[in-house]
C-alpha cells in the first residue's frame, strides 16, 4: 500500500510523457511551481466524489490514523465540510431538527439556509462575552432536548476560537441517551488526534470535521469530514453524496496532494512534534499567566490572551504585536488569538512570549478597558431561510433597531454572527455591533 498514491499517481503520469489534451489550461507548465502537481479527473487520478482508486486509498490511509469509519477528503475548506454534515444528518434522519451552540460559523447557517433547517440555539446558563465564544455544558444540552423533544442533532463548535473546549464526552452521552446524533466542527482541533486523544472522534461525536490546514502540514483550503466507527453505518454511507451536494466538480488536485502528503507527514514524526509543542506551550502559559496575562480557553495548542484589566483591548495587543514582527490569528476586544504549530521555526513560540511579557510588563498602571457586556439574545421573527429569501436592504446600524435581519451580521474572520438572520434587532444588540465596527445592517423589508 503506498502512503502516497495521489501523489504516485501524478509523479508517474507526468514522467510519461503523455499530451495534455485535457484541462487545465496550463497544460503542466511549471509557471508558479504547483502546475505540476494540478490535473483533472483523467483515467487513473480518480474521481473524489465516487473515489475507488487512489483518493480512496489515501483517505482509508488517513481514516486509519484517525480512527474512523470513514475519512473523506475536502478541497473547500472546512465551510463544505459542515454543509456536508448537516445534508448527510438530514439524510440518515429524515427530518432533521438541529440544536446549536450559538457561536458557529457562518458555513452552519449557509447550510441551514440551503436545506431548509431552523436551528435551536442552546443558551448557556452563564454569560457569553465576546463573539466567538461556543461553549456549552452538557447541562445545557440537556435542558435543550428536554424543552424540545423533537430536536434529533445536536450541532457544536469544540475548539472554538478563543480555544474553548466543550465537554464532548458529556454531550455525546445526553444526545446518545436521547437518539440525537451529535455533530461537531473541529475546525481549529484536527491535531487533537495526536495530543492526547482529544478529537471529538474519540470522545463520542458521530460525525465531525477538521480543518486540515489549520493545525497540520497540509494547504489552505484542505479539510477532513469524519464519521465515527460506532456512528450509525448510514451516515458512512452517504457522506460523500452529502459533500458532493454542495462542492465543486472541479476538485482541486494539488490540494488533494496536500491532504496525500499530510498523511506520511502524520505518520512519520509530527505527532510527536505536536506534544512536544503543546508541553512547550503548558509552559509559556505558565509564565505569561504570572506575567500578568489572562489566558482564555483549554486548548492546548492555542495561545489566547486578554488584558481588559491593564487597558488592552485584543487588537491593542495585536498591534504590538505586528511592531514587534509577530502576525497574530486573530484579535477583537476582548482578546488576541495565535495559532503555533510545530511548523513554527526555532526560537518563534520563545520570541513571541517574550514580546508579550514585554507588552504586559509596559501596561502597568493602565486604567482598566471597559468591559464587554454579555452577548444579546435577540427575539426571532423568521427562519434564517425565509430571512434570507425575503426582499432586503441596507441602512446604517442606528435605524435597525426593530427591524428584522436578513443577513447574520458577521466579519471574516472569524465569520461568527452576533445576529442571524430572522432575528430582531434591540438597542443592545445595535450597541455591541457598533462596537465590533459594524454601521450598516441587512434588513428585511
Amino acid at each position: 500500500m503506498s502512503r502516497t498514491p495521489i501523489i504516485d499517481f501524478i509523479n508517474e503520469y507526468n514522467r510519461s510523457g503523455t499530451v495534455r489534451l485535457h484541462i487545465p489550461g496550463h497544460k503542466g507548465r511549471d509557471l508558479t511551481g504547483a502546475e505540476m502537481l494540478d490535473i483533472t479527473e483523467i483515467r487513473g487520478a480518480d474521481s473524489l466524489f465516487e473515489a475507488d482508486g487512489v483518493i480512496a486509498e489515501s483517505e482509508r490511509n488517513m481514516s486509519a490514523l484517525y480512527g474512523s469509519a470513514r475519512t473523506v477528503y475536502s478541497t473547500e475548506g472546512s465551510s463544505l465540510s459542515i454543509r456536508a454534515m448537516l445534508a448527510a444528518a438530514r439524510e440518515y434522519k429524515g427530518e432533521l431538527k438541529v440544536a446549536a451552540a450559538r457561536g458557529c460559523h457562518k458555513a452552519f447557517l449557509d447550510g441551514c439556509i440551503l436545506l431548509g433547517l431552523d436551528p435551536v440555539w442552546i443558551r448557556p446558563e452563564g454569560e457569553t462575552k465576546g463573539i466567538c465564544s461556543a461553549k456549552v455544558t452538557a447541562e445545557d444540552v440537556r435542558r435543550a432536548l428536554d424543552e424540545d423533544p423533537e430536536i434529533n442533532a445536536v450541532y457544536l463548535t469544540s475548539p472554538d476560537y478563543y480555544g474553548n473546549m466543550a465537554d464532548i464526552p458529556g454531550i455525546s452521552r445526553v444526545c446518545h441517551s436521547r437518539g440525537a446524533l451529535l455533530l461537531v466542527d473541529n475546525a481549529h482541533g484536527a491535531y487533537l488526534k495526536f495530543a492526547g486523544s482529544q478529537h471529538p472522534l474519540d470522545n463520542g461525536a458521530d460525525i465531525c470535521c477538521d480543518s486540515a490546514h489549520k493545525t497540520l502540514p497540509a494547504l489552505t483550503g484542505t479539510s477532513l469530514l469524519h464519521i465515527s466507527a460506532s456512528a450509525p453505518k448510514e451516515l458512512a454511507a452517504c457522506a460523500k453524496e452529502a459533500m458532493a451536494l454542495f462542492a465543486s466538480t472541479s476538485p482541486s488536485y494539488v490540494l488533494l496532494c496536500s491532504l496525500d502528503r499530510c498523511v506520511s507527514e502524520l505518520e512519520r514524526d509530527y505527532a510527536q512534534r505536536v506534544r512536544e509543542m503543546c508541553a512547550e506551550l503548558e509552559i509559556i502559559k505558565e509564565q505569561l499567566s504570572a506575567a500578568g496575562w489572562e489566558l482564555i480557553g483549554d486548548e492546548p495548542m492555542k495561545l489566547t490572551v486578554s488584558a481588559l484589566a491593564k487597558g488592552l483591548s485584543g487588537r491593542d495587543t495585536a498591534e504590538e504585536l505586528r511592531r514587534r514582527g509577530i502576525e497574530p490569528e486573530y484579535a477583537d476586544e476582548l482578546c488576541c488569538v495565535m495559532m503555533p504549530t510545530p511548523c513554527l521555526a526555532a526560537g518563534e513560540l520563545q520570541r513571541t512570549a517574550s514580546a508579550l511579557t514585554d507588552i504586559i510588563r509596559s501596561a502597568e498602571g493602565n486604567a482598566p478597558a471597559e468591559p464587554l457586556p454579555p452577548l444579546p439574545r435577540p427575539e426571532k421573527a423568521l427562519s434564517p431561510r425565509e430571512a434570507y429569501m425575503r426582499p432586503h436592504r441596507r441602512i446604517p446600524i442606528d435605524e435597525a433597531a426593530g427591524r428584522i435581519c436578513a443577513r447574520g451580521a458577521l466579519s471574516c474572520q472569524p465569520s461568527v454572527p452576533i445576529i442571524v438572520g430572522g432575528e430582531i434587532f434591540d438597542e443592545e444588540t445595535v450597541k455591541i455591533l457598533k462596537r465590533y465596527s459594524f454601521f450598516e445592517a441587512d434588513v428585511v423589508e
